[in-house]
């Protein structure tokens, strides 16, 4: 930023890598010091938890938060199971299917058997492998691939899904996609792929006979740094375990594949799963969210999603990591398209004055602030795991490390009362039937503490009165790109007006359905399998 009087301020928890801390310093601003700054203080807060609804709604102009509510509804697994299937049932599998059909246990352990039992009865049928992944586990852990049943064992609540035994390989060697998605909004849904990326290689070549050898079924880095091939010099692979998008592309092309083709079907994929979740995401200012997208090519050159990551990992492994990371975490920054008024952190109408306890305070009530809070009444839900951590927004008042009084929140209104209520935990799991409302359509089936459940357009009733930071201020449109990310939703003028006013997933489904068929060309490519293990 140029030209600003003063820095701007950056919030870190612990748990976030260091490299997030190094990017921002090296771009000259400074870290939140509650010794002597202000609760508000601050431009962006980073955390590895969802944030609570409460700070969401407190958001100020200047801030921004790198999460929005309720995106557990595609990070954990099970979640993103069922919206899929949901989908699917509503859409078709000619758009949805790109995600294997998922058993979740235990419930669904009698339609598993019975899947499994109707294979078998088949004669001369080719028998599937499965694969088991704990809900909410991350980093390969826990995973367990089989074919007979006899070796299926688990401890906990997983999903068991057809294991793509049939995969592209490279030199012998399975691969997957990391691809990382900034969703600048979800009202109006505003999604952002970034260019570059990291393909990751298992370390030992793919073999169906040994199910049990992670560093040939596994693609994570958390598992095959620690595996014995990871420094040899491996036939086209090389050392390590990851390549850059650039560097698989260019690998693609020089074996006549149609590499364009495949990341058009990869953007369908991401802007689908997007879409399953993007009227139920409660309204919120000033948020931005980096996904993982996992995804998997087959030998017919069909990419399947595997699994989309919350706080997708920043440390740093290997040299591949830090040229996409390094930059990925630069050109973040740049989409959050901060102003000189931003370093500022002050509101038009907010007289500020700091107080005997060297904090400051607000003694005139914003208009965003009031439009803020109101969005509490009605729009709160739980999330389905567990509850977030406490807060890096709030502030212990016990605590003789803060050097100050007061809360993070603003003084009691009645609509803070309001959202204070929602926020109490209620005494019994369970609320009795009366006032139990089930939000069936987002197949999560947890209960929901309100009298009703917002639809798609009256979750972005209320016009936001903090500006979005990714509209240009030229035509209030979002910028095509910035730096290395590229805007894939929307896609044409059409679909931004659609989706202005609270999205309509069938409209947008018809366009994408539409773009889709314009795409489709007949392709003439030898053999993957031959191409590839040359």
């Amino acid at each position: 930023m140029h030209g600003a009087t003063q820095p701007l301020v950056f919030r870190l928890d612990d748990s976030v890598p260091e490299l997030v801390r190094e990017v921002l310093l090296e771009r000259g601003w400074i870290e939140y010091d509650e010794h002597k700054q202000d609760n508000e203080d601050w431009n962006l807060c980073w955390q590895n938890q969802p944030f609570r609804m409460t700070d969401h709604q407190s958001i100020k102009p200047w801030q921004r938060l790198n999460h929005h509510p309720e995106t557990v509804r595609i990070t954990r697994k099970d979640y993103l199971a069922r919206h899929l299937k949901r989908m699917k049932g509503i859409y078709g599998t000619t758009l949805y299917e790109f995600s294997p059909a998922a058993f979740i246990m235990p419930n669904d352990y009698i339609k598993f058997i019975t899947e499994y039992t109707k294979e078998r009865q088949i004669p001369g049928r080719k028998l599937s492998y499965w694969i088991c992944k704990p809900v909410a586990r991350s980093r390969g852990r826990g995973i367990l691939i089989f074919k007979d049943i006899k070796d299926f064992v688990y401890d906990c609540m997983v999903i068991v899904q057809k294991y793509i035994s049939n995969p592209l390989l490279i030199s012998g060697y399975k691969w997957d996609l990391r691809f990382y998605v900034c969703v600048a909004s979800f009202c109006p849904l505003t999604v952002y792929v970034y260019e570059e990326g990291l393909v990751r290689f298992a370390t030992e070549k793919f073999d169906l006979e040994a199910l049990d050898n992670v560093y040939a079924h596994l693609t994570n880095t958390s598992i095959n740094k620690f595996g014995p091939s990871y420094r040899k010099d491996k036939d086209v692979i090389g050392s390590g375990c990851k390549w850059t998008f650039s560097r698989f592309r260019a690998y693609l092309r020089s074996r006549h594949v149609n590499d364009v083709r495949l990341w058009q079907r990869i953007n369908h994929i991401i802007t689908l799963t997007l879409l399953a979740i993007t009227p139920s995401v409660p309204f919120t200012s000033n948020c931005f969210e980096l996904f993982g997208f996992d995804i998997l090519v087959d030998d017919k050159m069909k990419p399947w999603l595997l699994e989309v990551n919350h706080s997708p990992g920043l440390h740093l492994d290997c040299a591949t990591d830090a040229a996409v990371k390094r930059r990925l975490l630069h050109d973040i920054v740049d989409l959050l398209n901060y102003k000189e008024a931003d370093a500022l952190r002050t509101s038009k109408g907010v007289i500020r004055k700091v107080s005997s306890f060297g904090r400051t305070q607000s003694l005139l009530t914003t208009k965003t602030d009031i439009s803020l809070d109101f969005l509490a009444c009605g729009k709160e839900t739980k999330s389905a795991v567990t509850s977030p951590s406490p807060s890096l927004l709030q502030v212990n008042k016990r605590s003789p490390m803060s050097g100050r009084a007061g809360s993070a929140y603003p003084k009691k209104t009645l609509t803070s009362q309001l959202r204070e209520r929602m926020n109490t935990p209620k005494t019994s799991l369970l609320p009795s039937k009366s006032k139990q409302l089930f939000r069936t359509s987002s197949s999560l089936y947890e209960p929901v503490q309100s009298t009703r459940w917002l639809n798609s357009t009256e979750l972005c009733t209320h016009k936001p009165s903090v500006p979005h930071f990714f509209l240009s201020d030229k035509d209030k449109k979002p910028f095509p790109r910035v730096g290395d990310f590229v805007l894939i939703f929307p896609f044409s003028d059409a679909v931004l007006e659609a989706s202005r006013e609270g999205i309509h997933v069938k409209s947008v489904i018809k366009e994408i359905h539409k773009l889709m068929s314009k795409e489709l060309q007949p392709e003439h490519q030898k053999s993957n399998k031959s191409l590839f293990n040359q």
